[in-house]
């Protein structure tokens, strides 16, 4: 039985998942999720591996089409809207791993997302932004992008949605694989996104990391909701729920 959609925070919800089912053919992914997120708020989104975060992440981003249950946004029913259409709407996923395009520059990859969502004259000022915030791209600005390190390019991918933030931004595992201070300067550059007013959705391996950064915690087991709360709550509870998960 899904758990009923309980917003914590006083905002009116950007975001809502009621009863979500989905499936990869037939293999059955998640089982009733259902929470909600506050606008302006940031939801951490744990679990242990193949628990379903990544399928939620896709469900919100119009990528999996639920087959069962109700995926809202702003108050309006998406359910079933396509990626592109969704993103035009304001929503935009950060996915793990390299989504670069590897035999474009650093300058051309972030010249081409900046072109399509703010227009020739907007593209400037996004760049410069883009640079202040990660310096060491500016550094490597007419190097392939294939050619970066893994931070690098992880970087490159925050880089495209930093200068030009979106309403919602879903983050899947950005910190997967990266040094330390990297995994800092990822954080940092999220936090600053969130003070600019978007509603984030963070999918990350580091609970600590997570916490630190968000209001409200969704935990999934088996592609089911076990615990939603306010992140400040969940304390000694975390190691409890998630065996050996780094904190």
């Amino acid at each position: 039985m899904a758990l009923p959609i309980q917003p914590i925070a006083d905002a009116a919800p950007l975001l809502e998942l009621d009863g979500v089912d989905a499936a990869y053919a037939a293999f059955r992914a998640l089982f009733g999720v259902s929470f909600a997120v506050p606008e302006g708020s940031a939801l951490a989104l744990l679990g242990s591996n193949g628990s379903g975060k990544t399928s939620v992440a896709r469900v919100i981003s119009g990528l999996i089409v639920p087959t069962a249950g109700r995926v809202r946004f702003a108050g309006q029913d998406v359910t079933g809207l396509s990626p592109w259409r969704l993103a035009r709407m304001g929503i935009v996923q950060a996915p793990e791993g390299r989504s670069v395009f590897a035999s474009l520059s650093v300058e051309e990859n972030l010249v081409l997302a900046f072109r399509q969502s703010l227009g020739r004259s907007g593209v400037g000022d996004a760049l410069e932004r883009a640079y202040a915030r990660f310096p060491r791209l500016a550094e490597r600005r007419r190097q392939s992008a294939g050619t970066l390190s893994g931070g690098e390019q992880r970087m490159l991918s925050l880089a495209r949605v930093f200068a030009d933030p979106p309403r919602l931004l879903v983050v899947d595992e950005l910190s997967l694989g990266l040094a330390p201070a990297i995994v800092d300067s990822v954080f940092d550059a999220l936090a600053e996104i969130r003070e600019r007013g978007t509603t984030l959705v963070v999918i990350e391996q580091h609970v600590d990391r997570a916490l630190t950064l968000a209001d409200e915690v969704v935990l999934l087991t088996q592609g089911r909701v076990v615990y939603r709360g306010l992140a400040a709550e969940i304390g000694d509870q975390v190691e409890r729920l998630l065996p050996g998960e780094p904190v």
